[in-house]
């Protein structure tokens, strides 16, 4: 099951905000006021890079945590 929102309430608007840079690195325009109106199929190619950039970034921090390299 999806969850939508984020484990951590405090972190919404980090989380958002890193959601908007990555989209911007992929070429992406997010604009949260016409996603209703896009097919699932087409919001989830949007969605997809930008939900893999930000696992793998939470996933290389965390290693990162895990060695003390931060």
């Amino acid at each position: 099951m999806a969850r939508r929102r984020p484990l951590v309430p405090e972190a919404r608007e980090a989380l958002d905000r890193m959601k908007i840079e990555f989209a911007n690195e992929l070429g992406i325009q997010l604009s949260r006021k016409d996603q209703g109106n896009k097919p699932a199929k087409l919001n989830g190619a949007i969605g997809g890079p930008i939900g893999g950039m930000i696992t793998r970034k939470a996933v290389e921090d965390f290693e990162k945590k895990l060695i003390g390299k931060e």
